[in-house]
């Protein structure tokens, strides 16, 4: 898990809700397609990284050297493009955004990407993937939650998959505050970083086409 990008951000969610996360995945019909991946990082955060010692070490692995060992290591995954910069944040500070494109030659190479969170199988003539976005909490503290969700201001997760017929995205279990597209060629799911890290029950997405 600790090798993939996604998933590996994702796990930084349990310590810090000043990350929003966007990927935009289009999986063709032969199977091949891109990631479009935007990871927005305080800089309070990246700061904070930097106190222990390990000022070259990002708290968030979204650097181009993250993005190329990740592609090393999975035959038919290659890094197309990659920006970083930081910008004017809502809080008055900054954060650092990082936009990357990958390109993927095969669904084995998303699913190798993607690392145990997600599963491909077939139903019938059609696909269902099934992706972890939060494991179940194991924090119980009320006031820690609270806390989360007061630094999640201005963050948020979302992600889409473009498929190369209808589709329809679920989301297991229901989530009210969550915003989605169910239906089409493209799908989605978006919430803030505040209400996803409330989910003690985690969240699994499910995508059939």
């Amino acid at each position: 898990m600790k090798t993939k990008l996604l998933p590996a951000c994702l796990a930084a969610l349990v310590f810090s809700s000043c990350i929003g996360i966007s990927a935009d995945i289009t999986i063709n019909a032969d199977g091949s397609g891109k990631i479009d991946l935007e990871y927005r990082v305080s800089q309070s955060l990246e700061s904070i990284g930097r106190l222990d010692g390990n000022e070259n070490k990002p708290a968030v692995p979204v650097g181009k050297t993250d993005f190329e060992r990740t592609i090393a290591r999975i035959p038919g995954l290659k890094l197309s493009k990659y920006t970083s910069k930081d910008v004017p944040n809502a809080s008055g500070g900054s954060d650092l955004v990082t936009k990357a494109t990958l390109d993927f030659a095969s669904t084995a190479a998303l699913l190798a990407f993607l690392g145990s969170e997600g599963t491909l199988t077939q139903e019938g003539a059609g696909s269902l993937l099934r992706l972890t976005i939060l494991e179940p909490s194991k924090v119980s503290n009320s006031e820690l939650l609270s806390l989360l969700r007061e630094n999640s201001e201005g963050y948020d997760f979302s992600i889409s998959f473009s498929l190369p017929r209808n589709a329809s995205i679920e989301m297991v279990p229901s989530v009210p505050a969550a915003k989605l597209i169910s239906k089409g060629k493209k799908v989605s799911f978006s919430i803030s970083m505040g209400d996803l890290l409330s989910l003690k029950e985690g969240l699994v997405l499910e995508i059939r086409w």
